[in-house]
């Protein structure tokens, strides 16, 4: 058994350590003073030019198809690459991406809306969960009639990632009501923002926010559907799907760096004559973080192995979500309170990354929604304890 990574993983992962080290971790304390005075931290203009730094530096497309452009890398790689992105506190990300569920459309579709994505010529976002319908994503009320040879969309979307700079969404709305949405009663469609449709921003405990999306007799045409009629709910699981392992080797990132903050202010911080990291207190809030974050980065790079596989990865993408989103949380409590009241100030980061991290346990499925998943697939003979080593 062969734990170390492969010369090429060693060298991409390398690489874009040195892209975020050199051209997106010298703009932190810009962004520090930014947020203070309750100024956007990275303007989009100022995003753009940094993927476009990145793509001459080699990256653009992780998960995009050669044909598109695209890098198309295995989801381990991808998995490492997003931990290097967590290491900085700049809410960068590398360009010619878009949702995995776009490459589901037909020719037509691909050229209005998935290449001028993938070019960063257009932005969207992805419209599912509604006021009474978050977890219980098969819940979704908003309603989808057909008008001749349109779509009327009416309802309520909220807590939409993007929504307030999107120029399309992609809304799972209800098709066919009896059917229900799990079985075939919800449809996907392309929406664009010229339709009709609003976005009001939703105020929230970290930076920036995401939006409530409202459709008043949204009119869209048939040629607008995602995929089939009755695949919208079956395109949403898959959509969610992909940021189980990628939300959380983000937080590997984030926690990495947040504890050798912790380990430089214990060495260097003195009270009573000595450094604090002289204190058992102080070391076992160390030790309990390193241990925990080996743990969690074992967890996430098989949950991205088994996709690389060809494995059905949904329960050890649960359980790497579920463990690394308490991870990343834990570690960050341990570090503010080893830095005292200056972690507590927005002097530093920490503070910050105490705030952004929360939402990790809710987003793309919350704590309680892996453990559900987890423990289901155990008691209904899904899985096997012990995995594909059982």
């Amino acid at each position: 058994m062969d734990f170390a990574l492969s010369d090429t993983e060693r060298a991409i992962r390398d690489t874009a350590r040195d892209f975020i080290a050199r051209e997106v971790m010298p703009l932190e304390p810009e962004l520090l003073r930014r947020e203070r005075a309750h100024r956007p931290g990275l303007e989009p203009d100022e995003l753009r030019e940094l993927q476009l730094k990145a793509r001459a530096f080699g990256f653009w497309g992780l998960a995009t198809p050669e044909a598109y452009g695209g890098m198309d890398l295995p989801a381990v790689t991808q998995s490492l690459i997003w931990t290097e992105i967590g290491r900085s506190y700049v809410p960068f990300r590398f360009g010619g991406e878009a949702d995995n569920i776009l490459f589901r459309a037909n020719d037509a579709q691909k050229r209005e809306f998935l290449v001028p994505t993938i070019e960063g010529e257009r932005r969207s976002c992805f419209a599912i969960t509604e006021p009474g319908a978050g977890s219980d994503a098969a819940n979704i009320r908003l309603n989808a009639r057909r008008d001749g040879g349109d779509w009327v969309l009416n309802g309520e979307k909220t807590f939409i990632t993007g929504g307030n700079e999107a120029d399309f969404a992609i809304v799972i709305a209800v098709t066919d009501r009896e059917k229900g949405a799990r079985n075939g009663g919800a449809t996907a469609f392309l929406v664009d923002r010229a339709m009709g449709w609003r976005s009001e921003f939703i105020q929230t405990m970290g930076e920036g926010g995401p939006a409530a999306l409202v459709f008043d007799d949204v009119r869209v045409p048939e040629r607008n559907i995602l995929g089939e009629p009755g695949q919208g709910f079956a395109l949403a699981m898959e959509w969610i799907g992909k940021g189980r392992y990628t939300i959380p080797s983000h937080a590997v990132g984030i926690a990495e760096r947040a504890l050798r903050m912790a380990i430089d202010h214990a060495t260097t911080r003195q009270t009573f004559g000595r450094p604090i990291g002289d204190n058992q207190a102080i070391q076992w809030m160390i030790a309990d973080s390193e241990t925990e974050l080996e743990a969690a980065r074992w967890l996430i790079l098989r949950a991205a192995w088994t996709v690389d596989q060809g494995m059905d990865p949904r329960h050890a993408s649960s359980m790497a979500k579920l463990y690394g989103a308490g991870m990343v949380n834990r570690v960050v409590d341990r570090v503010l309170q080893i830095h005292g009241g200056m972690g507590y100030t927005r002097e530093l980061p920490v503070e910050r990354w105490y705030r952004q991290v929360r939402l990790y346990r809710i987003f793309e499925g919350t704590d309680e929604m892996q453990r559900l998943i987890i423990a289901r697939d155990l008691l209904r003979g899904y899985t096997r304890l012990g995995g594909h080593l059982a």
